[in-house]
């Protein structure tokens, strides 16, 4: 297992690299004035111009600023924002905030999603079957701002905002909720559909039929074999949607007001921070890859065939 780890963690490095130099050429070579954001609409003197060029590095070339940044996040600096404020020191404000969304988001994915397709799939061709299956259809085909946007207008309809708030500019557990809920709804309607498709095919597999025939219970048969297995598509996904979700969700985040890291993506965007925009996607991709880490050891946890070494 230590052997496998480590050598996830070095293939780690040659991805991060070809990343984060893919993003920041992206990100730096679009056309623009990124110094005009900080100066609103007046237009900047020339002399702040120069001063700002220096302060950034943007007078080198793009394979030198790229081989400066990467020496800066060897030393765990991203850099700083066109406002002279460090962006790991922005992100450590707004992760906490992100984290507890995409715990609300995942805990209601995992819940509801997976118990979702349980129950269709032990009940294949039934009303249930056909009512989980028609409901995550629909939750798919909505785009997310529309779902948000009914899930306010219906919380503000009932006058249930004073318990349910529909913005969360505090980032509080309670406001939390709603946006959460918003954001995991999709995430639900795939792991409701993952979970029962697996379900449904390992409930013809030769082993549970031997289980049967062995006089095990089925609650155990599908509890303890079938449900294991057909578990394991169901946690890469659930896996790579965490990843996901903590590199903020923009449009969840800025619809409900939610002071994040989508937030602050959204608003590095406009201001064309091109440091903020790069410091946070490059965490993202830090965030993705030891998702997917944790999600490959959980392999092992859920099926003891599969083995690291």
């Amino acid at each position: 297992m230590g052997k496998y780890v480590v050598r996830r963690l070095l293939q780690m490095i040659p991805v991060i690299i070809g990343a984060t130099f893919i993003l920041f050429v992206l990100v730096y070579a679009l056309p623009g004035e990124p110094w005009q954001s900080s100066c609103g609409d007046k237009a900047c003197s020339p002399a702040f111009i120069a001063k700002f060029i220096a302060d950034h590095d943007l007078d080198k070339p793009l394979v030198i600023r790229y081989l400066l940044y990467l020496g800066k996040l060897l030393h765990g600096n991203l850099g700083s924002t066109m406002h002279n404020t460090t962006v790991l020191g922005d992100l450590a404000t707004r992760y906490p905030v992100t984290l507890k969304l995409a715990l609300i988001a995942v805990a209601f994915e995992i819940v509801i999603g997976i118990l979702a397709g349980v129950v269709a799939g032990i009940n294949k061709g039934r009303f249930i079957d056909s009512l989980v299956t028609v409901a995550s259809l629909v939750i798919i085909s909505i785009p997310i701002f529309v779902i948000g946007g009914l899930a306010q207008w219906t919380v503000l309809g009932l006058k249930l905002n004073n318990v349910i708030p529909v913005t969360a500019s505090q980032g509080t557990w309670k406001q939390l909720i709603l946006p959460g809920l918003v954001l995991g709804s999709l995430s639900v309607a795939y792991a409701a559909r993952l979970t029962r498709t697996n379900l449904v095919e390992n409930l013809r597999a030769d082993y549970v039929r031997t289980a049967k025939a062995k006089g095990l219970r089925p609650g155990r048969t599908i509890a303890l074999h079938t449900l294991r297995n057909s578990l394991i598509p169901v946690v890469t996904y659930i896996g790579f949607d965490f990843g996901s979700l903590m590199g903020g969700a923009i449009v969840t985040e800025r619809l409900f007001n939610v002071p994040g890291v989508g937030f602050y993506v959204y608003t590095g965007i406009l201001k064309s921070d091109a440091n903020a925009v790069v410091g946070t996607v490059t965490v993202l991709v830090l965030v993705y890859l030891l998702a997917n880490l944790l999600v490959d050891l959980l392999y092992g946890v859920l099926d003891p065939r599969i083995s690291h070494e």
